[in-house]
């Protein structure tokens, strides 16, 4: 099997699975953290760390994203401004967002973070390029897509109503989590990536894992497109 068609094959049978898999990956949180956020009064400051991380460690479209943006990047300079431009736009509207009481139908946030994920693995590989003869600056769009992330991570707290009383404190210490979480998974991505790239196998199989990415990304837009629908 050609190349090609390997990469159009695994694009549309995930398109498929995702038609099918809303179910085993719905939006939400586990009933436990539920419980705990939703009857919490007062200042809870380790508790809601320990939520924010593991709400990033175990936030498949987040680090799907991260993946796609340090796949090619070599340098530790660039790491950390890349990271650095996703974690500003983040935070500013995680708080924001909760603060403000913006409310952003949580589906279609969630859906746009899915879309992120496709955009990242289309432009490693290559697509603006060659369909637009240039790149849309990566930084700028890191910053951005960084923006509705937060967005998603600001809809998972709204859901719960969190009481004013410790808000502020609580809200701080999640996002503290967030970025201990963060930093945790780049970790693990970053040793994983440096070490593939010692292998001919990288440059082989490059654009194999960033169709993948983006069907990753597929995936995700069809479940929270689905949960948008029948909700």
């Amino acid at each position: 099997m050609s190349r090609f068609k390997l990469i159009l094959l695994l694009l549309v049978s995930t398109a498929l699975l995702a038609l099918t898999s809303f179910d085993v990956f719905a939006h939400g949180v586990d009933d436990k953290t539920r419980n705990f956020i939703e009857n919490n009064q007062g200042v809870h400051i380790l508790p809601f760390i320990y939520i924010g991380a593991k709400h990033m460690v175990t936030g498949y479209d987040h680090l799907l994203f991260l993946v796609g943006v340090l796949f090619f990047i070599r340098r530790a300079k660039e790491v950390l401004i890349y990271v650095s431009m996703f974690t500003i736009g983040h935070c500013i509207t995680l708080m924001s967002g909760v603060l403000a009481d913006i409310q952003v139908n949580a589906y279609l946030i969630d859906a746009i973070i899915g879309f992120s994920v496709i955009y990242k693995g289309f432009d490693n590989l290559g697509g603006f390029k060659r369909t637009l003869g240039f790149q849309p600056d990566p930084k700028k769009t890191v910053l951005i897509f960084g923006l509705f992330h937060g967005f998603g991570l600001a809809t998972k707290i709204q859901e719960f109503g969190l009481p004013s009383d410790g808000l502020i404190p609580n809200l701080i210490a999640f996002n503290i989590g967030v970025e201990l979480g963060q930093v945790l998974a780049l970790i693990f991505i970053l040793l994983a990536i440096n070490f593939w790239r010692r292998h001919t196998s990288f440059n082989r199989f490059s654009d194999i894992a960033n169709t993948a990415l983006m069907s990753g990304g597929i995936m995700l837009v069809g479940m929270q497109l689905t949960g948008y629908f029948i909700s």
